[in-house]
């Protein structure tokens, strides 16, 4: 008997982010993966590897930001309408604290949808390798709603 992989809640919203997420580039290199997406809100991990770091070897404030920016981009995307993607129009972004090891896991959640502009902010938290974990940045952010390109 093998087990199964529990339900995607929300598999249509997933798929969406899913799909968009595999064709950015730098996050795939970085190693990032997508673990919850719900409305208004979606969850991304971001393992330590050489590829993230700065040369006291913590994350890199460039990775923290890339995955802030990725993670409350995405959520943003799943309260925009159809046939829609977005696009970063400005974020503010303050690090809390710069750690090895573990990984990132960022949440990012919708503040203020709009036809064309969504407010978003992005926790991302340090976890440790023993579980334990610390605040890391804060972003908030506004999203452009634009159509789609391809």
């Amino acid at each position: 008997m093998t087990a199964e992989a529990p339900p995607i809640p929300h598999p249509a919203l997933h798929q969406r982010v899913a799909d968009s997420l595999v064709r950015q580039g730098l996050m795939r290199h970085l190693q990032a993966r997508l673990l919850r997406v719900a409305p208004g809100e979606v969850e991304l991990w971001l393992p330590y590897s050489d590829k993230v770091t700065q040369q006291q070897d913590g994350f890199h404030g460039g990775a923290i930001g890339a995955l802030a920016d990725i993670a409350g981009g995405y959520a943003g995307l799943t309260v925009a309408p159809e046939g829609m993607e977005v696009v970063t129009v400005e974020y503010k972004i303050n690090f809390l604290g710069n750690d090895r090891g573990g990984g990132l896991r960022a949440v990012g959640r919708v503040v203020k949808p709009g036809k064309r502009l969504i407010v978003t902010s992005a926790e991302i938290t340090h976890v440790a390798g023993d579980g334990r974990a610390s605040a890391c940045a804060l972003m908030q952010q506004t999203l452009m709603a634009v159509p789609k390109a391809y």
